[in-house]
């Protein structure tokens, strides 16, 4: 009887102890996988828009692929596994695919964990944002519908902060979403703002940009994150 006693305790003890550590798993995350897949998320920045535009001086046959070091979320029309393939652009900017569809630009979406670069860049107040981007993307290279589309995308969200630091990324971009474009273009311009709210100015030094010459078979894009802390 004592021993029956004593072997029921034993194992209804081993059974609170499985439950416990199933519970440890799953609040604590202790394992190695879900510790990674925690710190795999950490840093992840949306990568919002950005649109890309191709002018060759002649009709041609293109392909373009977003190599990113993340995950793209959304592209339209659909990137596959080999970006967008054999497509036709024409000198206006027109991109006719081969099932017959037309388009203006080439769009995706994606995460990442950008690392953005605010050593130099604009402190700007939101009622401002219009203004200042009407001004500074014709500047860096952008054209007048180039420029507008931009602005209409960001400028509601920007205004509606008192401040924004704003900082048009180089290298901590360009590192991390790579484009292979064929065949590979003479000019190739990546516009990309990196945005962080803010409730009071700070002072920052500015951006100066060397411009924008479009010679040969152009491609342009643009794009750009909000930085949250």
């Amino acid at each position: 009887m004592k021993l029956r006693k004593l072997t029921a305790l034993l194992l209804a003890g081993l059974l609170m102890l499985s439950m416990c550590v199933g519970c440890e798993d799953l609040d604590g995350c202790e394992d190695d996988e879900c510790q990674e897949e925690q710190e795999g998320s950490k840093g992840t920045t949306t990568l919002a828009k950005p649109v890309i535009y191709l002018y060759p001086e002649e009709e041609t046959v293109c392909s373009v692929k977003v190599d990113l070091d993340g995950k793209l979320t959304c592209t339209y029309p659909e990137h596959g596994k080999e970006g967008w393939q054999n497509f036709t652009a024409r000198p206006d900017g027109t991109l006719i695919f081969p099932d017959g569809k037309e388009y203006y630009c080439l769009y995706w979406e994606g995460e990442a964990q950008l690392d953005p670069d605010f050593s130099r860049g604009f402190c700007v107040k939101g009622s401002d944002t219009a203004d200042f981007l009407a001004q500074i993307l014709p500047e860096m290279g952008l054209t007048d519908r180039e420029a507008n589309e931009f602005i209409i995308y960001w400028l509601p969200i920007l205004q509606e902060n008192p401040y924004n630091l704003i900082s048009f990324q180089g290298k901590a971009y360009t590192s991390m979403a790579g484009l292979e474009i064929t065949p590979a273009p003479d000019s190739l311009l990546r516009v990309y703002m990196a945005a962080k709210p803010l409730d009071a100015p700070v002072e920052i030094e500015g951006q100066t940009f060397d411009g924008f010459e479009r010679i040969g078979f152009t491609v342009v894009e643009w794009g750009g994150s909000i930085i949250e802390e």
